[in-house]
């Protein structure tokens, strides 16, 4: 393990948990590296570390909250009134010298404040502007969200700032634009900020939202209750207040003969960071991590490595932490993991599931059958949908991932969580189907 040392941003570190051993000819090797950031944001709060800033200081960073004002916001209408207040909540929480805006979404995107293409700077006189500002916001027209992601990008790229967020929130379907559409705003914003995207209440599409959430690396939940938006959002901005250091990226080399079968976070959230890579180098790829303050994440990393004899041992991939920089450069934020492969004839060491593997392993699979028993369900394939729901209970009992086997329970009756035995429930509450779906993807930590 390697730890940064710099006084500018938190110190990362790197550590590495796999089972090297892999018998005669053996060629796939599995590691668990959990990536962390300490001595820099607080999680939680919107002070930051006093040793890296000044008092009321923090990051130079710029966000852009969007909220839908879309006709279905008006139903009921004390769905738009939370949203304003919750919006106000979030201006709120935001420390001084941030950079912010309001826009403001249909079927188009408006700026709601400051106005003018720019941003606003977080202090006592821009926050009262902006609550005046907000009790202007009405309902009424469509959904285009590609337009809202537009016009945010615009705004923070005004901005000569280290950290770009975005906060969205829409209670529909984005029904003005194509999928299509969609699809190019989010690869043009992608790198460009992160944004958490919420759903409120149950008419909007669960795979919309998370897709949003997930190729702009923010988070995604459900806000059933729109009395409980000022809450959500106060958190949101405290945490995306706590973020130091941007555009993280995961380096991965390998040597020659190796291939990178897939790249995964597996906690807080699992998400699938294969398909994102970008190539650095000879045999070397980056993943993008997005932002980070004082946390810890884990990523699953698996290689094939070409076959070898008994007490044969190599490197099979070398995992670092960097930020790319302007001109193709990179900063290098020293910490390093180290993958190995040893080739043995002891087969109890070559057979032997390392214990993070194993857990994190279960968690991805959890979240999959979770997403495919609720596609079937909904489909009407009810005995294809117990089987997997029940093998989402067996795995969720398992882990110790209680928040999601709650969840589960309001979907199917269970009969025996340490075999998956379930009942699909007769009525479901949509709520509790979407909250499901929408967490399915949120794990539990490997128990030390």
């Amino acid at each position: 393990m390697a730890i940064l040392s710099k006084s500018n941003v938190p110190q990362f570190s790197v550590d590495v948990y796999q089972n090297e051993y892999l018998p005669e000819g053996g060629r796939e090797v599995n590691a668990i590296v959990t990536v962390t950031a300490t001595g820099g944001g607080t999680i939680g709060s919107a002070v930051t570390a006093p040793h890296l800033f000044s008092p009321g200081e923090g990051p130079s960073a710029a966000v852009v909250l969007m909220v839908d004002c879309s006709g279905s916001m008006d139903y009921p209408p004390t769905k738009m009134r939370n949203a304003r207040d919750a919006t106000a909540a979030a201006i709120d929480t935001l420390r001084d010298g941030v950079h912010f805006a309001v826009v403001g979404g249909t079927h188009v995107a408006k700026e709601v404040y400051p106005g003018g293409g720019g941003l606003a700077v977080a202090g006592d006189a821009t926050r009262e502007e902006a609550r005046q500002a907000l009790r202007k916001l009405s309902a009424g027209g469509g959904t285009a969200i590609g337009t809202w992601l537009g016009l945010a990008d615009r705004l923070l790229a005004s901005a000569d700032v280290a950290i770009r967020h975005g906060i969205l929130l829409t209670d529909g379907r984005n029904e003005h634009e194509s999928p299509e559409d969609l699809r190019a705003a989010l690869d043009a914003c992608a790198g460009r900020f992160t944004c958490d995207a919420r759903g409120v209440g149950t008419d909007w599409e669960v795979k919309e939202v998370t897709g949003i959430a997930s190729a702009l690396l923010g988070t995604a939940d459900i806000v059933a209750d729109p009395a409980h938006l000022a809450a959500d959002f106060t958190r949101m901005m405290e945490t995306a207040m706590g973020k130091e250091v941007a555009d993280v990226s995961l380096r991965l080399w390998t040597p020659v003969g190796t291939t990178v079968k897939f790249v995964k976070q597996v906690a807080p959230t699992v998400e699938e960071l294969t398909g994102r890579r970008s190539e650095s180098g000879p045999r070397a790829g980056d993943y993008p991590l997005g932002s980070w303050g004082d946390e810890s994440r884990d990523y699953h990393v698996c290689v094939e490595v070409p076959p070898a004899g008994i007490g044969r041992e190599m490197l099979a991939a070398r995992v670092s932490l960097v930020i790319p920089q302007p001109g193709g450069e990179v900063r290098n934020l020293g910490a390093q993991g180290l993958v190995r492969a040893v080739w043995t004839d002891d087969m109890a060491a070559s057979t032997s599931i390392n214990p993070q593997v194993a857990h994190y392993t279960g968690q991805a699979e959890l979240a999959e059958v979770i997403r495919e028993g609720l596609d079937l369900r909904k489909e009407g394939k009810m005995d294809g949908a117990t089987a997997k729901l029940g093998r989402a209970v067996q795995l969720a009992s398992a882990s110790g991932n209680a928040d999601t086997a709650k969840l589960l329970a309001k979907v199917v009756d269970v009969v025996d969580a340490a075999t998956g035995t379930v009942r699909l429930k007769a009525k479901v509450e949509e709520a509790d189907e979407m909250t499901l779906e929408t967490r399915s993807t949120k794990t539990v930590r490997v128990k030390k």
